[in-house]
């Protein structure tokens, strides 16, 4: 029945509805002709141009105005049943009236193409706006070729849809068909539209239609489909190409940041330890003298120095890929932060620390070897920014029965509102950075690990101090630490 369907067959269709509608009205009016005027049955006449004309178009509307003519100058004027007329009055009625339903008819059917052409730029820009909220945002090539493949389907009633893209040896193909209409998998397809922008064709959209070829106002809003679908597709592999350059910039960045920062600590560290062995070698320096001892101090200082950057940067590079795993066990805070203190005694020599850690502070389910690296660094900070025969306070309270608070303060110099929420980013360092050694690194891994271990790190300012807090969980997978019992 796809014959049914042929523009030729609609437009032979609405003739003979014409012709029937007509024919019915002459009828109808034939019956009750003895009741109504001629200046009624004229005017009764309109009703078929306009029915006609409202219904299938301007031609059916002309064609309704003349059969109407004719058939009331047959049927309903002197003589009857001839088109000859004997009275002036009844041709001029006559000619009058074929003049008003020609273009009554033309009127309205001016109106009623006006309104289609209405109604079909109101679709087009509906069916466009909703193609356009459905690419938004679309970042995947396929994605974006089976939205406009399904949404080509709905607007257009196509039996199948397939949009080819060509890129290099890439070729993705998608379609639509509806389940109970079956297709000949051999048949070409009936339209190809290119699927292209201002850089070259991306690929093609090809469709299979029992209907035919497509109207011009349809091949008109199917273009526009096609080429929002390759703009979409251009704009995802553009911003695609622009992620991947800004990844690779702050790469660069972040590489260059990293050398000039590593490059600046190892210098110091190296010809301190350099100068240190090449005097010893030199047999210039006593054994037993207290120059030796200053020399083997500095070299012992200085490696520490080194250990604990390459320690920062391993640690913040597992931080980055995400394998930083702690391995807790219960461990003592104490005890922690007292073999730090025993390590770092010779950085520390110049600030009296103060350790308040009360004796009934549980053990903490943590990772020692990183809990001592935390201290470390928070410890370094503060001795390189307090002034020295400045007191440093480590102090543990607990918050409440499932975190403790810790804090690490010292007398150094305020940091401003701005800066207290960057301390922690990788390679940024503020209050007299430029005169005071140091990465940067050291805090971004501080709060690397304690996350790591579900606690919070921050800093704050307070009256003559500066603090750095962190919490940690007291509990370990909903378990406290098992104390025995004192006998």
């Amino acid at each position: 029945m796809q014959w049914m369907t042929h523009p030729f067959v609609r437009t032979f269709f609405r003739f003979v509805y014409t012709i029937l509608v007509v024919a019915a009205f002459t009828l109808v009016l034939w019956i009750f002709r003895d009741y109504l005027s001629n200046q009624v049955i004229a005017l009764l006449f309109m009703l078929p141009v306009l029915v006609s004309t409202r219904l299938w178009g301007l031609a059916p509307g002309i064609l309704s105005a003349l059969l109407s003519f004719l058939t009331f100058n047959y049927f309903f004027t002197i003589p009857y049943f001839t088109l000859m007329v004997h009275q002036t009055q009844d041709f001029l009625s006559l000619i009058v009236f074929l003049i008003i339903s020609v273009v009554v008819s033309q009127l309205l059917g001016q109106d009623q193409e006006s309104i289609a052409a209405a109604t079909a730029r109101e679709r087009e820009a509906t069916r466009l706006y909703e193609l356009s909220i459905a690419l938004a945002g679309l970042m995947n090539d396929q994605d974006i070729l089976q939205i406009l493949a399904e949404k080509i389907c709905e607007t257009f009633y196509a039996e199948k849809v397939a949009v080819d893209l060509h890129d290099g040896l890439e070729a993705v193909t998608f379609g639509c068909l509806p389940k109970k209409i079956p297709l000949d998998k051999n048949r070409k397809p009936d339209q190809v539209f290119p699927l292209s922008t201002v850089r070259g064709q991306l690929g093609s959209v090809n469709l299979w239609r029992a209907g035919g070829r497509f109207s011009k106002s349809e091949e008109r809003l199917l273009n526009t489909f096609t080429s929002q679908g390759a703009l979409a597709i251009e704009r995802a592999r553009l911003i695609k190409t622009e992620n991947r350059a800004t990844v690779l910039e702050e790469s660069d960045e972040l590489k260059t940041s990293l050398l000039n920062s590593v490059s600046h600590e190892l210098r110091s560290p190296l010809a301190t330890i350099k100068a240190s062995i090449s005097s010893l070698r030199s047999g210039m320096v006593d054994w037993d003298s207290e120059a030796r001892q200053e020399l083997m101090t500095g070299i012992e200082e200085e490696t520490d120095h080194l250990n604990q950057l390459v320690g920062n940067l391993l640690d913040m590079s597992r931080i980055e890929t995400g394998a930083l795993n702690p391995q807790r066990k219960w461990n003592s805070l104490s005890e922690i932060v007292g073999g730090v203190l025993k390590r770092m005694h010779q950085d520390v020599q110049k600030h009296r620390i103060v350790v308040d850690i009360p004796a009934e502070i549980p053990p903490v389910p943590v990772d020692y070897i990183q809990m001592q690296q935390v201290f470390t660094n928070l410890i370094s900070n503060s001795v390189k920014y307090a002034p020295p025969e400045t007191e440093i306070f480590i102090t543990a309270r607990l918050q409440n029965d499932q975190m403790l608070l810790v804090q690490v303060s010292n007398e150094g110099p305020h940091v401003t509102e701005g800066d207290l929420g960057r301390i922690f980013d990788k390679f940024y360092r503020v209050t007299a950075a430029e005169k005071i050694t140091g990465t940067g690194l050291g805090l971004s891994v501080c709060k690397g690990i304690i996350e790591a271990h579900g606690g919070k790190i921050w800093a704050e300012n307070a009256p003559g101090r500066f603090i750095f807090n962190f919490t940690l969980p007291v509990t370990w997978e909903g378990m406290y630490p098992q104390i025995p019992e004192e006998a």
